[in-house]
């Protein structure tokens, strides 16, 4: 330890020391950016209970229920697509602003559905802000954090997005019970699920004020040449030397001055940049092994299966508890075990989980039409399906969406991660409308699908995905898979 003259301890320099508010700062600006994740979240789930009202209300099909409820995804999609080089043009702030309108905007509309056919209209609106803010939300996080706690602060999107979860399940479930069922009327007129999807205004407003609050990206100032700007935002996170170095090191990392196009995604394997495809199969997978599936139908699955409507929304709220708990578990430990051991160790347990999950359905008694858990297989189920959402929940979860923030470099690292999210919410479009039809014919089936999905999940992250923990975003031009890296 180094000592001053007087045989105490020597303090750095001014213009090398850390501000004393810097990990306060960062955790702040990632927190409110996050919010993003809050609505992504709220907007998964609040339809979780409304939907055996809108197939009674609007006298609805398996797949017609499935399609309203999936609509929301394909709107993510198309936001997710276009909000990577919409951000490089007018900044990541703006973006997050223009997402909080329009998910204001569709929940009232949603609210105020007169059928399915606008009530499906308004959630695609809405998709494309929660599209637009899963996007925006990583990488404006990656952009501010430091190296040392970039895991942890990548994993407040996770966390934002299921207490969203939790939040929408909790509010669905007091409506519902107030109301004495969602078809019924509640508070001053009004069915009760079109007051839960109005409840999503409240976090649409919250989520736009935030954003007025907080500085610009200081990668995205510098791509503008507002290098001033940029200064003055590093200089909450870290000391004046180290402002100097990072802009410098932010210039280089960009190289070129046009802005980026997904052009510049294109590689020689199946016309992607390997890295970019190893973003977008993390992407796929984390969807594929049937995550929404909980939160989305859980309320009508356990009707399904015996639970009657309030015990069944109670379940859904307990499943978005074990959640949150999983989530916080992530992010005490993303920055200290690394994010390759963590997705191997929750696709080994969601295989596992899912595996009992599918023997407990495929092997149920079928009564008038429909499966009936027994007094054994109930439980067990019960607990699978809780320990299958904290394996997702302490490690796919948040894990995928930090490595997306921080796996690209600082050229591409918008427009990427427009390919990756909006190939996982087209993922999650595929698995949220195939489900009702597929637990029609057989839940066994549905879970088993899940289940061989988690085991691929694994055998790609062994084979092709690289550790990002520690490194500076600067750095990520050298990534290299584990097998290149051994080779």
């Amino acid at each position: 330890m180094a000592t001053d003259g007087d045989g105490g301890v020597a303090r750095a320099p001014e213009e090398d020391r850390q501000p004393d508010h810097s990990a306060a700062t960062a955790i702040l600006l990632a927190g409110a950016a996050a919010l993003g994740g809050f609505l992504f979240g709220y907007d998964s789930s609040v339809v979780n209970g409304t939907v055996n009202a809108i197939e009674r209300q609007f006298g609805l099909s398996d797949l017609a229920i499935g399609f309203v409820v999936a609509s929301a995804l394909l709107g993510c999609a198309v936001g997710a697509w276009f909000a990577g080089p919409l951000a490089d043009r007018y900044g990541r702030v703006r973006i997050m602003l223009v997402a909080s309108f329009i998910f204001f905007l569709s929940a009232i509309g949603s609210a105020l559905a007169f059928s399915a056919v606008d009530l499906t209209l308004w959630r695609l609106f809405g998709g494309l802000a929660v599209g637009a803010a899963s996007v925006i939300a990583p990488a404006y996080i990656a952009e501010i954090a430091p190296a040392a706690l970039r895991g942890r602060l990548g994993s407040l999107q996770q966390m934002a997005i299921v207490l969203g979860i939790f939040a929408a399940l909790v509010v669905d479930y007091l409506i519902a019970r107030a109301a004495g069922g969602a078809s019924e009327s509640f508070g001053p007129g009004g069915s009760a699920w079109r007051w839960m999807f109005a409840s999503a205004a409240i976090p649409a407003i919250l989520y736009g004020v935030v954003a007025l609050t907080i500085p610009e990206s200081p990668r995205y100032l510098v791509k503008k040449k507002d290098i001033g700007a940029a200064r003055e935002v590093l200089a909450k996170l870290m000391g004046r030397r180290e402002v100097e170095r990072k802009i410098g090191e932010i210039v280089k990392s960009i190289k070129v001055e046009r802005p980026v196009h997904l052009r510049d995604l294109r590689g020689n394997r199946f016309g992607l940049l390997p890295i970019v495809w190893i973003g977008v199969l993390l992407s796929v997978f984390q969807q594929f092994v049937g995550i929404n599936v909980i939160f989305y139908y859980s309320s009508t699955l356990w009707q399904a299966v015996g639970f009657n409507e309030g015990d069944a929304m109670l379940t859904s709220v307990i499943n978005s508890v074990v959640n949150v708990l999983g989530t916080v578990i992530a992010i005490l430990f993303v920055d200290k075990i690394g994010r390759r051991p963590l997705l191997l160790i929750g696709a080994a347990g969601m295989t596992v989980t899912l595996g009992v999950l599918t023997y407990c359905f495929a092997t149920a008694n079928v009564v008038n039409g429909e499966p009936s858990l027994g007094d054994i297989t109930g439980p067990v189920a019960l607990v699978a399906a809780n320990l299958y959402v904290f394996s997702f929940a302490a490690t796919w979860g948040p894990v995928v969406w930090v490595m997306l923030g921080e796996m690209f470099n600082n050229f591409i690292r918008a427009s990427a991660l427009a390919v990756a999210a909006a190939a996982q919410w087209i993922a999650n479009w595929i698995v949220t409308t195939s489900f009702p039809g597929l637990s029609g014919f057989s839940l066994g089936l549905a879970y088993g699908i899940y289940c061989a999905m988690a085991l691929l999940a694994f055998v790609f992250v062994f084979r092709a995905v690289p550790e990002t923990k520690g490194r500076e975003l600067e750095d990520m031009d050298q990534l290299r898979g584990p097998r290149e890296a051994t080779s």
